[in-house]
């Protein structure tokens, strides 16, 4: 297991987490109360896309998420988030707070963040820092149509070292996510050449398996050899090909339905002592809830059970992994 930042501490694995025991009413109990142990077989962290849950406010996201045994939410903070860029200095501190009510700890966040020069941007992280966040999801990265990638690689390369530079100053670590499409970064080859200029401590993947297959196909555990030491967050989530409308394209699943392969690839993940913090997706029908409508279709409860079922899933699959 990993001591340094990149990975999950032992000392850190005592979480305050609310109802982490099935059939314990939602209700608000002090928060020294709430510390279950994880053991070694549980030793991994897996938190929410709060995306997910748009359609609720911060105390009842913040519920919710603790009831399903979540350790915690991987917070939006961007434009059409839970927490507005152009609000952070106020809204930040209050979704923290409701999330420790519940024992989750603010951990993980979901941004817009590259460019440093953008003040906006500083103000989003630098608020952040001051609450206790760790890791941060940056925002995406496109290659201008008017000058080669060869180019683009070498800019992106100096915009991640300054990046890093102040993730450094503020104690965060920064996390890049491979994601499928005309994106930098969905060629997971892309990236080694960005993170050349760091130190690999304050920048780095936010390695996404879905998105890695729907690109690489039979070769994603090359890819994954290749980007795994620059890994510091992931994301979980599952797809299969199928049509729609005569075309070929990615249907989304609920874990274990699709086209990855769990057990091969979370074997992988301790094979390269990957322990990291896990994000987990649902993009798959939950009523609007998979693309963070405000309003939503179906019952919550229903809602609920499929991201309970996942998160289930995920534990499982972990430690049978070998």
């Amino acid at each position: 297991m990993r001591e340094d930042k990149k990975g999950i501490s032992r000392r850190n694995f005592t979480k305050k987490s609310a109802m982490a025991l099935a059939g314990i009413p939602l209700v608000q109990l002090d928060s020294d109360l709430l510390k279950p142990m994880l053991t070694a077989d549980d030793a991994i962290e897996v938190h929410l896309f709060s995306k997910h849950l748009q359609f609720l406010d911060y105390n009842e996201m913040s519920a919710a998420a603790a009831e399903m045994g979540f350790n915690g939410l991987d917070l939006t903070v961007r434009p059409k988030g839970h927490v507005l860029p152009d609000r952070v200095d106020e809204d930040l501190p209050a979704a923290v707070e409701t999330m420790k009510k519940y024992g989750l700890k603010p951990k993980m966040m979901t941004t817009n963040v590259w460019d440093i020069t953008d003040a906006s941007q500083q103000k989003v992280i630098k608020s952040a820092s001051s609450l206790g966040f760790e890791y941060y999801r940056t925002g995406w990265l496109s290659y201008p149509e008017d000058i080669s990638i060869e180019e683009s690689l070498i800019e992106f390369a100096t915009q991640a070292k300054n990046l890093e530079d102040l993730n450094k100053e503020l104690g965060l670590i920064g996390c890049y996510q491979n994601h499928a499409g005309n994106h930098v970064g969905a060629p997971i080859w892309d990236l080694p050449e960005i993170f050349s200029k760091t130190n690999k401590e304050y920048l780095g993947c936010q390695y996404d398996i879905r998105h890695a297959i729907v690109e690489g196909g039979k070769s994603w555990e090359l890819d994954l050899r290749r980007i795994q030491s620059y890994i510091k967050s992931i994301v979980v989530k599952d797809f299969k090909w199928g049509k729609k409308g005569g075309m070929w394209e990615p249907i989304n699943t609920p874990l274990g339905e699709g086209m990855v392969d769990f057990n091969r690839y979370f074997s992988l993940l301790k094979k390269y002592k990957i322990n990291v913090p896990i994000s987990l997706h649902l993009e798959y029908d939950l009523g609007g809830a998979e693309h963070g409508a405000s309003n939503i279709t179906i019952d919550k409860k229903e809602v609920f059970a499929k991201m309970k079922k996942d998160l289930t899933f995920i534990k499982e699959a972990w430690k049978k992994a070998e």
